[in-house]
């Protein structure tokens, strides 16, 4: 229920993640959290208030190296993805536990969430779902042209914002089910897998959601037989969807090709035939 749970949060956040290209950005904000559920596990406090404190310095970071010197916003985010990591990892070490600690943070535990853990990830999947859906009109304005969202009065700067949020929830309700390195699995994997067979918007988030959900039970259930790491099964299913996905595609795409220039072929040898004998006429 915990991997389900996950998967459809990051189903839901990864579609404007792929639609608006900012998926380093989702990986380094995975990182990022690192830091603050490591001093929440040093200092004995609420792993989800450390993640969401860390997430948020994470935003303020990024955007004051951004605006403040002249280096592109990727750069700030791939200084700060080394940088929270490592120092998650320097304050998790502190810890008599180290391999344990570090190994349930950045991989999870599916299996070892418990109930109390679960009403709060259901609480804030509903929250994010339906924040999403009411943020629908202005984060696809802003994915497609955010100078026409200006215009429309789609306020942009804000649904970048709140999408941010959303982005640091989908990761905080997550962690504890497959762990921060592998939640990116579950954030970027089904929404692309999705837009290669979707047309809108709508229908690449519900189909993200499908093949989420998909990924999890697949995954959980290999690993049962297998007997291999829950999360890191859960993680690598959508990923392995993409290929094959892609794969299909492209086969489909080149023998429509292949049989249109046949048929183009045939209509221009038709049509010579027709030629030739009018003129023989």
């Amino acid at each position: 229920m915990a991997g389900a749970l996950a998967g459809l949060m990051s189903a839901v956040v990864g579609t404007w993640l792929v639609l608006r290209g900012m998926s380093f950005f989702g990986d380094a904000f995975v990182h990022g959290v690192v830091p603050g559920i490591a001093a929440a596990v040093v200092f004995d406090v609420n792993p989800l208030i450390g993640a969401a404190l860390a997430a948020g310095v994470m935003v303020v970071m990024i955007e004051a190296v951004h605006r403040q010197t002249l280096l592109s916003e990727d750069t700030a985010i791939g200084l700060l993805f080394v940088g929270m990591l490592a120092l998650g990892v320097v304050i998790i070490s502190r810890l008599d536990s180290f391999s344990g600690s570090l190994t349930s943070i950045l991989f999870g535990d599916a299996l070892g969430v418990t109930a109390a853990d679960l009403i709060g990830q259901a609480i804030l999947a509903v929250v994010i779902i339906g924040a999403a859906t009411l943020l629908y009109r202005p984060l696809l304005a802003l994915s497609f042209n955010g100078d026409k969202a200006q215009l429309l009065g789609m306020r942009p700067k804000a649904a970048h914002a709140a999408l941010l949020v959303l982005i640091a929830a989908a990761v905080i309700g997550s962690y504890q089910s497959v762990g921060t390195l592998l939640v990116f699995g579950l954030l970027v994997g089904p929404p692309a897998t999705a837009s290669l067979l979707s047309r809108t918007v709508g229908t690449m988030m519900l189909m993200s959601a499908g093949i989420a959900l998909f990924s999890v039970w697949l995954g959980l259930t290999l690993s049962y037989y297998l007997d291999t790491a829950g999360s890191a099964t859960m993680a690598i299913i959508p990923v392995v969807l993409f290929f094959l996905v892609l794969s299909g595609v492209k086969i489909k795409r080149g023998a429509h090709s292949r049989a249109t220039r046949r048929k183009v072929a045939g209509d221009h040898s038709g049509a010579g035939v027709s030629a030739v004998s009018n003129a023989g006429k």
